[in-house]
């Protein structure tokens, strides 16, 4: 199973051995820990259920915690599934680290991208603006919406202003260029989506 969580780090860049410069995005990836198996007997699929990051006991509510404690397990914060084919490969209390990825593997990245707001259709779509002289009073609007007596009304999935951003985002194709399992540390090539310490996901592409 090439699949880990990870918390998105920040931007830097590296030098590559034969002297190039790589822009990458360091990742926290894992310590996952396997809290929960299903299989298709009793859930109707094969999955492992995976928990991410530490958290403290008075922040987490009495069905997480009674989750937990059937485990035998210290509570995480985020609780996240992952499809497999086998889950009897895995055992609950078994940690998934970054070493599940190695440097060259190409991965697809999913975060939630940063939210901007209510943008105006200029910013949301790249829509071309009008003139600021001679008299003109079209600078920003977003212009003609549809005829007026037929159809009599604004066809759905017409690009107009409206909030952009926070939605979930996936950057496929993504090259690793390091790995450090001693820090869980993972370098991608490329900008991910999302803020810092955002959550992503990565996995193996699905288009090579």
């Amino acid at each position: 199973m090439k699949k880990i969580l990870g918390k998105k780090i920040g931007m830097t860049q590296i030098f590559m051995e034969d002297g190039r410069v790589v822009p990458v995005t360091v990742i926290e990836a894992g310590p996952l820990v396997v809290v929960q198996k299903k299989t298709v007997e009793t859930d109707g699929y094969n999955a492992i259920q995976v928990g991410f990051v530490d958290v403290e006991a008075r922040k987490v509510n009495k069905p997480i915690k009674g989750h937990f404690d059937k485990a035998n397990l210290g509570y995480k914060k985020v609780l996240k599934e992952f499809k497999v084919e086998n889950p009897d490969e895995f055992q609950i209390g078994q940690e998934i680290k970054a070493d599940v990825f190695a440097v060259g593997d190409m991965v697809d990245v999913t975060g939630i991208s940063k939210g901007k707001g209510t943008q105006g259709v200029i910013k949301r779509h790249g829509f071309g603006r009008g003139r600021e002289t001679h008299g003109s009073k079209f600078h920003r609007m977003p212009g003609g919406m549809g005829a007026a007596t037929y159809p009599g009304k604004v066809f759905k999935n017409h690009r107009m202003a409206g909030r952009m951003g926070n939605e979930k985002v996936t950057v496929q194709n993504l090259e690793i260029v390091r790995v450090d399992a001693e820090r869980n540390l993972i370098l991608v090539k490329g900008a991910v989506p999302g803020p810092k310490k955002g959550l992503v996901t990565i996995k193996e592409t699905i288009k090579k």
